[in-house]
């Protein structure tokens, strides 16, 4: 990618556009990515970690994807969920550029491919999936979570997939302590060096604490 980074707004390396072959929603897909994105050449092993391990999506309702890349998780709830709305959000507008070609290749209409300043503001999700980019720097990763977990609706999660040995137990707290209360932070699964957390925004009145076996 040269000196583009996948959270750069507009890459400026050659686009490379590529076909691969993906497993996403039970189905085989070929899917469209290119240079300048986060792993395009394959599904990654955190997304992956990610779909295999988060509970089925809400079947209506808008649904957010943060953080889309060219669309791995997206076009998996889109796919489970026709009846729903899914918001994937990226910085990236050539990811966004993938999204919508990949959507529209599906034949999914229910996909809203955003910039995050595009969403509009009374917009709340039923459920927020993402692999968060850790390595844009620890402040500007707190300020997108603390941008868009406040976002979900009542009694809805969040699940992140985070890497172990780039800070996973560290965010974990710091999201314990910074969403509460009203929140609360659990580690629900781990593999291939990844941990899944489970962000629950609680109602009022509150929904009762989550026991994990």
């Amino acid at each position: 990618m040269g000196s583009d980074h996948y959270f750069t707004a507009a890459p400026a390396s050659p686009e490379n556009l590529r076909k691969i072959r993906v497993s996403l929603a039970g189905r085989e897909l070929e899917v469209t990515t290119a240079g300048g994105v986060f792993s395009p050449d394959r599904l990654d092993a955190g997304t992956a970690v990610l779909l295999a391990n988060m509970p089925p999506v809400p079947p209506g309702g808008d649904l957010l994807d943060l953080g889309s890349g060219w669309g791995p998780v997206t076009l998996s709830m889109a796919l489970a969920a026709p009846h729903a709305t899914v918001w994937a959000v990226d910085v990236n507008e050539r990811a966004l550029d993938l999204v919508r070609r990949n959507a529209a290749a599906l034949g999914l209409t229910n996909v809203n491919a955003s910039l995050p300043d595009d969403v509009p503001e009374h917009v709340s999700f039923r459920t927020i999936r993402s692999n968060p980019p850790i390595r844009v720097g620890k402040n500007e990763l707190h300020g997108l979570l603390e941008r868009w977990i406040p976002r979900l609706d009542e009694r809805s999660d969040a699940w992140l997939v985070v890497q172990r040995n780039l800070g996973a137990d560290s965010l974990q707290r710091w999201i314990g302590s910074t969403f509460h209360p009203g929140y609360s932070v659990f580690r629900t699964a781990t593999g291939k060096g990844y941990r899944i957390l489970k962000v629950r925004k609680h109602g009022n009145p509150p929904t009762e604490p989550i026991v994990l076996s």
